[in-house]
């Protein structure tokens, strides 16, 4: 009990529950949208905005913010370019992230601790970064509470939302800066490699178990906060990798809820 009650655990803690509802929340609608590679995407640009901070002096996580919120908008200009073919910006936008992170990530590497950034290290997060983080949790669930019909509608017939007079373009781009607010938040916490797990797996496991748009709302934030305050748990008391822990602590119960529903079927 040592370490749940020390500081730097409770600060994590926090940390954790907040983005253990904004990340699933906005993954949700991204898997409902079929853009689940975004969060891949988005997350290795704003890793090279935070290695840019670190070597302009800049506050790393504020750094890698305005990476991801410029790529969202590269990201809805090239998805209207290439019609046919969505999927395509992602892997453009990916690339020059990552060729950008590795080549500021060799320029600063001197002062700079890569692996923090790509795993995660939610063990030193401090003030400043849990204001950022609530700050970003209050920004996410204002906009869902109030748009909630508008993005039910984007999310299943976009067609069906423009012909409604729905700005469908405006709903586009507001979700793709939301979900590259909570993505930069989020890399200090699991890790730009492993970000994009926390906003698409706790998506799949909704999908599974719920029968409604309210359902899978609140659905996908349970299952983000279990996984996310279960695996700090268990890393705390076995010494283990925090990110990576609450990442395949989803994938198990994602695992027992695909068992699960093939026994239903069985047993029916």
């Amino acid at each position: 009990m040592e370490i749940v009650t020390s500081e730097f655990f409770q600060r994590a803690l926090i940390g954790g529950v907040l983005i253990g509802i904004t990340a699933p929340l906005m993954g949700l609608f991204l898997v409902l949208r079929r853009l689940s590679m975004i969060g891949d995407t988005l997350s290795h640009v704003a890793i090279a905005g935070v290695a840019l901070g670190y070597i302009i002096g800049v506050y790393p996580i504020a750094a890698g913010l305005v990476f991801a919120i410029a790529a969202s908008f590269a990201i809805e200009k090239l998805r209207k370019a290439y019609k046919t073919y969505a999927e395509l910006s992602l892997a453009i936008i990916m690339s020059g992230g990552i060729a950008l992170a590795s080549l500021l990530f060799t320029m600063g590497r001197s002062f700079m601790d890569v692996n923090s950034y790509l795993f995660g290290s939610i063990y030193t997060l401090d003030g400043t970064d849990l204001y950022t983080i609530g700050g970003v949790t209050l920004v996410v669930l204002l906009v869902v509470g109030l748009q909630a019909k508008e993005l039910f509608l984007l999310s299943f017939d976009e067609e069906a939302a423009a012909v409604s007079g729905l700005p469908v373009r405006f709903y586009n781009v507001m979700i793709s800066v939301l979900t590259a607010l909570v993505i930069s938040v989020a890399i200090k916490i699991v890790g730009a490699l492993l970000v994009s797990a926390l906003l698409t797996i706790p998506a799949a496991c909704s999908l599974i178990i719920a029968r409604s748009f309210k359902q899978s709302i609140v659905t996908v934030v349970l299952i983000g906060e279990l996984a996310v305050i279960g695996g700090l748990m268990i890393a705390g008391v076995w010494n283990l990798a925090p990110g990576g822990t609450v990442v395949l602590l989803l994938i198990a119960i994602l695992l027992v809820l695909l068992m699960f529903r093939r026994t239903l079927r069985l047993g029916g």
